[in-house]
């Protein structure tokens, strides 16, 4: 995929393409020095990764002004979300545990002009944050996902989550313990994945 093919898929203005060009130059740049994203799958970044990040642009709710990426690593889908949702009225916080990767999301932030609040945290000791909507992309199990989700996560809050080919079984695993209203839609960049789109999610009682 071009970066032309992913403007038109996604609607992406034109200054807007120019950040995600400068955020591809810094995301090879960094890779060089810092194991950020799979070295395979920047044979293909406009699909694998900015692609696969800004198809959940039109899913986000219009009431959610809150947004937290969990696991954010190299920017997706969080930065690609902050940049495509810039001056929109939404604050984009983007949590990482690695001190190598906030130093590489810190710099393409600034250098996007994206907005996104940087957090240099683990997602369990994240407290302060009472999130609208959260997403995660290859960052653990469903299941341990909702754990890391629901302490930070508003009332009527909702997930985003990008799903690989196991999703199915990952859900049946996760609704043992969990009640939740979920729907999937299925991936644009990933014929076998799916976007895991989950609410009214509560613990199950055991007593």
């Amino acid at each position: 995929m071009t970066a032309a093919e992913f403007q038109t898929i996604c609607g992406v203005p034109g200054d807007a393409l120019g950040q995600f060009q400068a955020y591809l130059e810094e995301l090879e740049k960094w890779q060089r020095r810092i194991n950020l994203v799979g070295a395979a799958s920047l044979k293909d970044p406009w699909r694998r990764h900015f692609l696969d990040s800004a198809q959940l642009m039109p899913l986000l709710p219009p009431a959610a002004k809150m947004v937290c990426d969990l696991g954010s690593g190299a920017g997706f889908p969080g930065l690609v979300l902050a940049i495509l949702g810039r001056g929109g009225g939404r604050e984009f916080h983007l949590v990482e545990s690695s001190e190598r990767k906030c130093a590489f999301l810190r710099e393409t932030n600034r250098i996007t002009g994206a907005g996104a609040i940087i957090h240099h945290r683990r997602v369990e000791k994240l407290s302060e944050i009472s999130a609208d909507l959260i997403t995660a992309r290859a960052l653990a199990p469903l299941e341990k996902l909702l754990q890391y989700a629901i302490p930070i996560l508003a009332k009527h809050g909702q997930c985003l989550f990008l799903k690989g080919k196991g999703w199915r079984e990952e859900l049946t695993a996760a609704e043992k313990n969990w009640i939740i209203k979920e729907s999937h839609i299925p991936s644009i960049s990933d014929p076998s994945g799916t976007i895991l789109k989950l609410e009214a999610i509560s613990r199950r009682d055991r007593s």
